[in-house]
């Protein structure tokens, strides 16, 4: 056997494998929702904050009817963990259709049950075809909190809301303008901005955006990248200017597949370290 001809076979080889990893992403991988469970051990959290639980959504990106069914079962998922608060943070729609409001509305619907304590940020594919105003119009119905540039004090935290990066609408000053003494945590789509949060001024990030790479191989090779969802992509990074919590989202972009990288249900329990 001649070196074209080996080169031929391991080449469509390759591309045998590739497709097959496509298809299995596709039909298993990124429908096998997973409920992950964290304490976060945070040094500046008061004590009377100990053992506060938020539920962590992020990335549904709304559209197709797959998209629809699993945002539904990873919001029944969360309500079954009985979180204190939810938290949305961003990327709701892939892009905007004209029904983009009905699915969205009847997917959020369930969260009524949280009685107000449900919190919302735009992520960049909420400005693709409309605007986060839409969000607004939808959030405000289902009694969900929408932060653009703005924060809340609400349960004994000041919710800093940055809009989206990546949707040239971040004004990080106007954000804390006016922000209550209480701890801070900065919700704010694109992960890797954590370093523009003012130095000891939030207590933690909560991000989305990246899909914690959708795709991974060993040793840690992820191919896809985000902008500005690259250095931090999955999970509690506490080194970091400040601590970020970065959820791999429960949606898909590119291709609709997952590959070792499974969607993602977070339940963060937040508690003091006093050390």
């Amino acid at each position: 056997m001649n070196n074209r001809n080996i080169l031929t076979i391991a080449a469509t080889g390759l591309s045998a494998l590739g497709a097959g990893m496509l298809i299995y992403g596709a039909l298993v991988e990124s429908k096998r929702l997973v409920v992950d469970r964290f304490s976060l051990r945070l040094k500046t959290l008061p004590e009377r904050l100990d053992g506060l639980k938020i539920g962590v959504l992020s990335d549904f990106h709304i559209g197709h009817s797959y998209s629809i069914e699993l945002a539904k079962k990873s919001i029944d998922l969360l309500l079954d963990e009985e979180p204190d608060i939810v938290v949305l943070l961003g990327d709701f729609v892939n892009f905007w259709e004209l029904d983009s409001p009905k699915k969205l509305g009847d997917v959020l619907e369930p969260l009524l049950i949280m009685n107000g304590n449900v919190i919302a940020i735009p992520g960049n594919h909420d400005y693709r075809k409309g605007s986060p105003e839409i969000l607004r119009i939808i959030l405000d119905e289902l009694n969900i909190k929408l932060l653009r540039n703005e924060n809340w004090t609400h349960m004994g935290i000041c919710w800093v809301g940055i809009d989206s990066y990546n949707g040239n609408a971040a004004n990080v000053e106007k954000a804390f303008t006016d922000a209550s003494d209480e701890p801070r945590i900065v919700l704010w789509h694109e992960p890797d901005l954590v370093d523009q949060v003012p130095s000891g001024e939030a207590i933690l990030q909560l991000s989305g955006h990246s899909h914690g790479g959708q795709f991974r191989f060993p040793y840690g090779i992820t191919p896809m990248t985000s902008k500005n969802g690259d250095k931090y992509r999955d999970g509690f990074y506490p080194d970091a200017s400040t601590p970020i919590f970065v959820s791999r989202g429960v949606g898909t972009t590119g291709p609709p597949s997952r590959f070792l990288c499974p969607p993602q249900v977070a339940v963060l329990t937040l508690s003091s370290d006093q050390e």
